[in-house]
């Protein structure tokens, strides 16, 4: 029988166990994405109409091939597969890595851990809601009288749901902060410092994203950049753990 149970701090397993303890976490996680696909397909119809939302009024999505309408569907429910099975998935890697961590190590990550799953479905909902139709409504509208515009089904639900998983994952940013402050990692004045460093990161990736148009680009930079200053000040409110806090200098000695 696969090990699923998470192993504690104090076990010391073999190469064999690890490797062991690294396919049950696998298999668990295709299990849960394979479970989410068939789900998805099933409810096709239901997660094109979803997907389908965000378009102006009057477009819908065309295909050239005879195989396209089902690798399209096949590829939008993918989409929504791991979309639906992330938070699975990332459980598996916390479980998986977490006995790395000592104890005091475990409580201090923990409740930022249980958060992931929730700021996860908040990007998602955020750029569904508020990123992408702005976005599609400029690119399909942007001069538009000296083209025949049309959707490519599959151009379309690639972009959809690839920015939909980069924003849910770019949500994760202030955790990712404030776990490295408490472990002791960075210093939220050390954040704060290299904020210009992290404002150019954040314009590459906005630019980088699925679109790569001005809207779309500063509907994604902007809550990143609230998502990073709110890192910093929620990382130094909660401060740095006393055990992790430098001390008083030491005396100097005689002489």
């Amino acid at each position: 029988m696969a090990r699923v149970r998470a192993v504690s701090h104090e076990d010391r397993l073999t190469l064999v166990e690890h490797l062991d303890e690294l396919r049950s976490r696998i298999i668990v996680s295709l299990a849960a994405f394979g479970v989410a696909l068939a789900l998805c397909f099933w409810q096709d119809e239901l997660l094109l109409d979803i997907a389908n939302e965000p378009l102006p009024a009057g477009f819908k999505p065309i295909t050239f091939s005879p195989t396209e309408p089902f690798f399209t569907t096949m590829t939008i429910a993918a989409y929504g597969a791991i979309l639906i099975s992330l938070p699975v998935i990332l459980y598996q890697a916390y479980a998986f890595v977490i006995p790395a961590l000592s104890p005091a190590e475990k409580r201090r990550i923990l409740p930022y851990l249980l958060a992931m799953p929730i700021l996860f479905v908040g990007g998602v909902v955020f750029t569904y809601f508020l990123v992408v139709p702005p976005a599609t409504n400029f690119l399909l509208n942007f001069n538009e009288q000296n083209f025949d515009i049309f959707v490519r089904a599959k151009d379309y639900y690639s972009f959809l749901g690839i920015l939909l998983l980069l924003m849910g994952l770019a949500f994760q940013m202030p955790l990712a902060m404030i776990a490295a402050t408490r472990l002791g990692v960075v210093t939220p004045d050390q954040l704060a410092r290299s904020r210009r460093y992290a404002i150019v990161i954040l314009a590459v990736v906005a630019a980088a994203a699925p679109g790569g148009d001005p809207i779309s680009m500063m509907l994604i930079l902007i809550p990143l950049l609230v998502l990073y200053e709110g890192g910093i000040f929620i990382s130094r409110r909660l401060g740095v753990p006393k055990d992790l806090a430098p001390g008083p200098p030491a005396p100097e000695g005689p002489g």
